[in-house]
């Protein structure tokens, strides 16, 4: 059995340079996903070659689409139309990815067969009823196994549309519903509690079927038809936060991330981090598409604790672990609440997240719905990423301003969203060194 990998990362606060960051995910997916759907060739720049994306292009290839990858990282995708997907010979493992899983499930509630869909260990763990339930409401046959995956998804032609108000705030349940609408004869429309991404809102009307949006809401009229287009990704915002993140705890030198997508769906955390005194400004604001695009430079920063406001919350869910690890090294109390969805995530990552940063020395109170995080000085020692990417890499982050080395442990996830991150990070300064790698 191979050796699990994992990180040690020594402490080192000068940190300065110029990057470009891998391709945002979540547009990732969804540009094979409606590419596939689309009359006519798409071509994808940018496209993020991590795990996860890469469990959704098998499964769009085993699904009858064909897919070409160039030597520069381009991707093609010949587009077979609404109703031209066929029954793949298998069950369709999304592996590590929530998104690909629960997006495809919706896509594949139109079709005219059925699909098995599974993963990982973690991805088995998460809640999937929230998608089976407004599904089945469209007329979909939907089977989960005790409410998660393995999930079994049963077309319908034409599918019912729905109004539904949804419990959670979560793109990934207004996707798979509005994917499942382009199949229903008439109007489906999803309502929220709170402001979730807007990337499918965005790519879809990009691939031509209007998507009506509102600050909560979201509606598009079926039956739709997606016409093939060009589509660039930017820089995924998710990943140039760690590297922003080291920016601010450094001592000296500059940090500029290049080409990141700032759509105001995703900025939460930089309005976190500005919250918590961190230098951090925008530059050279352009557009990719119908996403808006940008160049971060974060500078050396004397945070302090702050409330973190219930609105930001699910404009940051992803970054939250990073804002945990910063707390932990600013200045003061930091207070996250109203997070309750960390805990469904590819980890409990409130919990993995407060047991790491008390090992490291921490002054960290869990709560049910987040935690209080007083900030003061970390000392080295070893923390469980329990192979969740993002838990792994806010240690990185703040071992860098620990007074001993930090191992993290279980860090081959990584590469589902950040393929690239340890060499990276050396080139910013960071002390990192992979252990365990094949």
């Amino acid at each position: 059995m191979a050796a699990k990998q994992y990180i040690e990362a020594s402490p080192g606060r000068a940190t300065g340079g110029t990057v470009a960051v891998p391709g945002d995910k979540s547009i990732s997916h969804r540009s094979l996903m409606f590419g596939a759907l689309a009359d006519g060739t798409t071509t994808v720049k940018g496209f993020l070659a991590g795990e996860d994306c890469l469990a959704t292009m098998a499964a769009m290839q085993a699904l009858g689409v064909r897919i070409d990858t160039a030597t520069d990282g381009t991707v093609t995708i010949a587009g077979v139309g609404m109703n031209g997907l066929r029954q793949a010979a298998h069950a369709l493992d999304m592996g590590n990815s929530g998104t690909g899983l629960r997006l495809l499930a919706g896509l594949l509630a139109g079709q005219s067969f059925s699909s098995e869909l599974t993963g990982d260990d973690s991805l088995r763990s998460r809640p999937m009823e929230r998608i089976a339930g407004p599904l089945r409401d469209m007329g979909a046959t939907v089977t989960t196994t005790d409410g998660r995956a393995p999930l079994t998804v049963g077309g319908s032609t034409p599918l019912k549309p729905i109004e539904y108000v949804s419990p959670v705030a979560s793109a990934q349940v207004k996707s798979a519903i509005l994917l499942a609408g382009l199949y229903a004869d008439g109007t489906t429309t999803v309502v929220e509690p709170g402001i979730t991404r807007d990337h499918t809102e965005r790519m879809l009307r990009t691939f031509g079927v209007p998507v009506s949006s509102g600050e909560l809401t979201a509606s598009l009229t079926g039956p739709a038809t997606l016409s093939a287009c060009d589509v660039q990704v930017p820089g995924d915002l998710s990943s140039a936060a760690f590297a922003l993140g080291a920016g601010c705890l450094a001592r000296s030198g500059e940090v500029v991330v290049v080409n990141v997508g700032i759509n105001p769906t995703r900025t939460g955390v930089l309005d976190i981090l500005k919250l918590m005194g961190a230098d951090i400004s925008i530059r050279e604001e352009s557009r990719l598409g119908d996403e808006p695009v940008a160049t971060l430079v974060a500078r050396p920063s004397a945070l302090r604790g702050a409330d973190i406001p219930a609105e930001l919350i699910p404009l940051a869910i992803d970054e939250l672990p990073l804002i945990f690890a910063l707390a932990a090294c600013a200045e003061g109390d930091t207070v996250v609440s109203g997070a309750e969805e960390l805990r469904h995530k590819e980890s409990d990552r409130i919990a993995l997240m407060v047991q790491g940063l008390q090992a490291l020395g921490a002054s960290v109170e869990e709560r049910s719905d987040g935690a209080r995080i007083s900030g003061g000085p970390l000392h080295g020692g070893t923390v469980e990423s329990a192979d969740d990417h993002r838990i792994a890499m806010a240690f990185c982050i703040a071992a860098g301003a620990a007074s001993a080395p930090v191992t993290i442990r279980d860090t081959e996830n990584i590469a589902t969203s950040f393929p690239g991150f340890v060499p990276l990070m050396q080139s910013l300064g960071l002390r990192l060194t992979e252990f365990g790698r094949d």
